[in-house]
């Protein structure tokens, strides 16, 4: 058992054989490093079932633990907290005790685990992925660790939005001044060519319209007739008919798209498991819309268009099929999440990893899947993570000031490389493990400058401060790691056997605190779908650790010291390892 739980429990019989009282929750913390203790009871929240003075009642809670649990040597009270001063040899043996140290704090899956399906990316297929979608697939990506590393059986999944008036544009603007060229033929990748021609649309169309409205016609007027746009819009009622000419070219432009996303997926280190696609599912839902109006979930208003009313949830009335029988966006959603239920009858729970701009859009559609009786409706949860800002300012694809994904990561390769260079850290390195270095470091450093933030809030992404190798950044934990495999290379002594008769330098039983807190930590961050969680923790781990590096000589004269201090520096590599795993960071040997 865990110290934390043996202390809550005997803080709950505390409360029924000094106080004839129950209490449920007690907050245990680390004590704070300005005061004498290691575990902190905070007494306060007590003091509405036991009736007592603050002191007084953690005087009397800390005698009372102190002689029921043996690993309590002593206490303090401070104000209305209970600090707690642990053995040494508690944190000694849970050290010696770690049977599997590549697996600390590692839930298995088994076949019995609980299973989760993680929606993220689902891009548009007119335009290449761009920072925001880095944003998206990497808390996907890593929430989907995280969650494995829970215990939890996790599938990856994303819904490609591959058809629509957006992707018609590419298709028109290609077939007008494309002169038939290829990714083949432009040296392109697929995604970036056809996010030219969404762009070259947009100023074709900006263009027409501009003659239009100098001809004399009336802006709002003269926005209904731009050539480009009808052709776009003909083009969309083409497809939707199945004409075999426009299918071809949307089969084969999205194909190239496709090449494009798939490169750009591998150099970011994300995958799936399973992958759905917009034109397959955008019509699945009205079967589901023709089942709420017959069971009275729906109405019909005179126009023939249905909705739902969610006044009574403190909403309003939500379009769900329109007048004109073709789908809106929840009609899509509501039957690709049904269509997700049938192919995976075993999922307990499922994530969208979609950004805040789709909070309402998200709180509808689980409201409306819980009225029409699918149980599973409340294991659905919205990922809502905020936007993505550069120093020039917001993005705009149709503008192309967008950051495109691609450009963005080689920059972060190149930043990488410089500095990497100017610190004169590679000999020994050949060439290939030069840039396979600069891609860890770099790709690194993004993912990690990215995750650190709690999802919810807007970031304001800077590359060159996230290749900063001091810092709360990526690079300055893989260079830790870096340390401590050479430290262990230098020793080559590691054999793991732990003497019970060391004495505790303070930095090392801070250290031990604080790895002992890891598998809660991922407990935690599962539980709160917040990555962030994960890296903050490996970041103030590796504070812990420099400080600990620069007061000891890890590699001491006397072996039991020695032998202890390998083992705690290998245990702290092991953690960072796999907290920056995670986050999908690898961690380099040698930097």
């Amino acid at each position: 058992m865990r110290l934390v739980d043996k202390i809550q429990q005997n803080v709950q019989k505390f409360a029924i054989d000094q106080h004839g009282t129950r209490i449920d929750a007690v907050e245990i913390q680390p004590t704070k490093k300005d005061h004498d203790g290691d575990l902190t009871v905070v007494v306060f929240p007590l003091l509405r079932f036991i009736k007592s003075k603050p002191a007084d009642l953690a005087n009397s809670l800390g005698t009372y633990l102190q002689n029921r649990i043996e690993e309590i040597k002593a206490y303090h009270v401070i104000q209305g907290f209970l600090n707690l001063i642990i053995d040494d040899l508690y944190y000694l043996q849970f050290l010696s005790d770690i049977q599997h140290p590549e697996n600390f704090g590692i839930q298995p899956v088994t076949a019995d685990s609980k299973k989760i399906l993680v929606e993220y990316s689902s891009p548009n297929t007119n335009k290449p992925l761009h920072l925001g979608h880095i944003r998206n697939n990497l808390l996907g990506a890593s929430l989907s660790q995280l969650l494995s590393s829970a215990g939890y059986q996790v599938h990856k999944t994303q819904i490609i939005n591959d058809r629509g008036i957006h992707i018609c544009k590419s298709m028109v603007a290609w077939k007008a001044i494309g002169n038939g060229e290829t990714p083949e033929m432009t040296g392109e990748k697929g995604d970036a060519l056809v996010g030219r021609y969404y762009v070259a649309f947009d100023t074709m169309y900006k263009n027409q319209l501009a003659e239009l409205i100098d001809s004399g016609i009336h802006e709002e007027e003269a926005k209904t007739r731009v050539p480009i746009q009808l052709e776009a819009q003909e083009m969309l009622r083409g497809w939707e008919s199945g004409d075999e000419n426009i299918r071809a070219l949307w089969s084969k432009m999205n194909g190239w798209v496709y090449d494009g996303f798939a490169k750009t997926y591998q150099d970011l280190g994300v995958s799936f498991d399973s992958y759905y696609y917009e034109s397959d599912t955008y019509l699945l839902g009205k079967d589901i819309v023709d089942q709420g109006l017959s069971s009275g979930i729906f109405f019909q208003k005179d126009d023939g268009s249905v909705w739902c009313d969610l006044s009574d949830e403190g909403l309003d009335e939500k379009l769900v099929l329109r007048a004109d029988g073709t789908s809106v966006y929840i009609t899509q959603d509501l039957g690709t999440a049904l269509l997700r239920y049938k192919d995976h009858p075993d999922m307990n729970g499922m994530v969208y990893t979609v950004g805040n701009e789709q909070d309402y859009h998200f709180k509808v559609l689980f409201l409306i899947l819980n009225k029409l009786g699918y149980d599973w409706a409340s294991q659905l949860h919205h990922l809502s993570y905020g936007m993505v800002d550069l120093p020039s300012g917001k993005m705009k694809s149709r503008e192309g000031t967008v950051v495109d994904a691609d450009g963005l990561m080689q920059e972060m390769r190149d930043t990488a490389q410089n500095i990497a260079s100017s610190l004169g850290k590679l000999d020994g390195l050949d060439e290939q493990e030069k840039i396979d270095l600069y891609h860890q470091i770099g790709i690194g450093a993004l993912k990690y400058y990215i995750l650190k933030v709690d999802p919810t809030k807007r970031i304001l992404f800077n590359p060159k401060e996230s290749v900063d190798f001091n810092g709360n950044t990526g690079p300055f934990i893989q260079y830790a790691y870096a340390r401590i495999q050479s430290i262990i290379k230098q020793s080559n002594d590691l054999k793991g056997n732990i003497s019970m008769e060391i004495v505790l330098d303070q930095k090392e039983k801070e250290l031990l605190k604080w790895l002992e807190l890891y598998p809660q930590t991922i407990k935690n961050a599962a539980e709160q779908y917040s990555p962030a969680l994960i890296a903050n923790y490996v970041y103030e781990l590796v504070k812990r650790f420099n400080s600990y590096y620069q007061k000891v000589v890890i590699l001491s004269d006397d072996e039991h010291t020695r032998q202890f201090r390998l083992r705690l520096a290998s245990q702290v590599g092991i953690v960072i390892q796999s907290g920056m795993g995670i986050l999908g960071i690898e961690c380099p040997k040698q930097m």
